[in-house]
């Protein structure tokens, strides 16, 4: 057994792993390792595509060949290499607009809880009295890394793009766990669509609800005992279980209140964690990315759109930086579950600044800049290809271009703390698709 303040630290390390991931540190490899020979960067040469720039409302030219590269997907994955620069969250942005105007996109999936994205989407497809998109980005995203001018440029942008397109709406999906919180209107769907349809099963539903509603802060909620926190997503699950059996005419409003009953019991389950057992966290965030790529594909199932999935690369992409944490990504469950019809599309960057946190929760977000990368990185390669910026589909790479892709190197990898004495390594050929690369980066407009 672990102290209680100790058990608690590692608590809350564990849930900031439910909005990004672990952080991993970009220190170049000592001088003694050699430079890479010239043949990838003439093989990348011949695959790259110059991209104009990462600006939303600067035109479409240069996107057309990534056109090309999404193809028929259903669901396009977009990394980011740092939780807390402008140019990946603009990126993601400007990429947006043009799937949805020329490819037919209608979602916008992020890695935020199920029941925020329901109070971003709820802004998307009424409007919120006399809130504007600030507001609604703040109350939503506070304290994550997603409060960012980025993004309410983002969400403002669809509330507008919504208004004059009602026939053919945009969206905004929350794929993850529920953490830190479940919101009141999650419960409140399970219990007014029993109450409607089913009231004979209300008295047993509330009793299993009693010791699980509501949800306020999971940080406290880790400092129950784990036999509590067993007991309760037992009941959660129970929850599921009724509604499942309890199913009236079905159609959209069932498949509606299952997922909120799903996110409940998922959100109980990924709380069992025990923050002293390195197993069972390593379960536990498999299980989590498990969760998300569900709940993206059973979004992309219900509304037959197609959707752009934004995450931190190492759950986009098909392996992560750290596979002691994230043994098996979102990414990887996707290509799974729908094939061809998942792209991965990973980012790198060669220097420049973001932000992040010295301590995983209770910091503040902080300015961090990194100087080019060093002779036997990733980066270090890929920033000598002859564009400043660019994409390419590492699918159609020449065999000198292969053989370096499918090799594990350092890489430049951040989530929400920075500095960290692990240096990632990844094998950019077999985490994406398609990679973009970016000169230089600098953090992200705080609101």
């Amino acid at each position: 057994m672990i102290g209680n303040g100790k058990r608690l630290a590692s608590a809350a390390l564990a849930l900031a792993a439910t909005m990004a991931p672990a952080t991993a540190a970009y220190a170049a490899p000592a001088a003694s390792v050699s430079a890479v020979a010239p043949a990838p960067v003439r093989a990348l040469d011949r695959i790259a595509h110059p991209l104009r720039s990462t600006e939303p409302g600067t035109g479409t030219a240069d996107l057309h060949a990534l056109g090309v590269m999404v193809g028929d997907a259903k669901v396009v994955g977009v990394g980011e290499a740092t939780h807390g620069s402008h140019e990946f969250f603009a990126l993601k942005d400007r990429v947006f607009r043009y799937l949805v105007e020329q490819k037919g996109f209608t979602t916008f999936a992020l890695e935020i809880s199920w029941s925020a994205g329901l109070r971003i989407d709820d802004y998307l497809q009424r409007g919120d009295g006399d809130r504007d998109a600030r507001q609604v980005v703040h109350e939503v995203m506070a304290g994550s890394p997603w409060d960012r001018e980025e993004f309410v440029t983002l969400v403002r942008w669809m509330r507008e793009y919504n208004r004059q397109h009602p026939d053919r709406p945009v969206h905004f999906l929350g794929d993850d766990i529920g953490a830190p919180r479940l919101d009141k209107r999650v419960f409140d769907s399970v219990t007014d669509y029993v109450r409607r349809t089913h009231p004979e099963s209300l008295p047993r539903l509330n009793e299993l609800l009693t010791s699980v509603r509501p949800l306020d802060d999971a940080i406290a909620y880790l400092g129950l005992p784990l036999a509590e926190r067993q007991q309760n997503a037992a009941k959660a699950r129970q929850v599921l279980e009724l509604v499942q059996r309890r199913r009236s005419v079905g159609g959209e409003d069932f498949d509606f209140v299952l997922q909120n009953a799903r996110n409940i019991a998922q959100t109980y389950t990924f709380l069992t964690l025990d923050p002293g057992d390195q197993e069972s966290s390593t379960a536990i965030q498999r299980y989590r990315d498990q969760v998300m790529a569900e709940t993206t594909a059973w979004w992309q199932r219900r509304t037959g759109g197609r959707v752009l999935l934004s995450a931190h690369n190492d759950h986009a992409g098909y392996a992560a930086t750290d596979p002691t944490t994230y043994p098996k990504t979102q990414g990887s469950f996707l290509r799974d579950t729908l094939g061809a019809d998942y792209l991965a599309i990973g980012t790198t960057f060669d220097r420049g600044s973001f932000l992040s946190k010295d301590e995983a929760l209770g910091g503040e977000w902080k300015k961090f800049t990194v100087d080019p990368a060093g002779p036997g990185t990733n980066e270090y390669t890929l920033d000598q290809v002859r564009y400043r910026d660019y994409y390419a589909d590492l699918r159609k790479a020449p065999a000198a271009a292969r053989r370096w892709l499918d090799a594990s190197r350092p890489t430049c990898s951040v989530g929400t703390q920075y500095p960290n004495d692990k240096t990632p390594e990844i094998a950019i050929g077999r985490a994406y698709d398609v990679l973009v690369h970016l000169r230089t980066v600098r953090e992200a407009g705080k609101l």
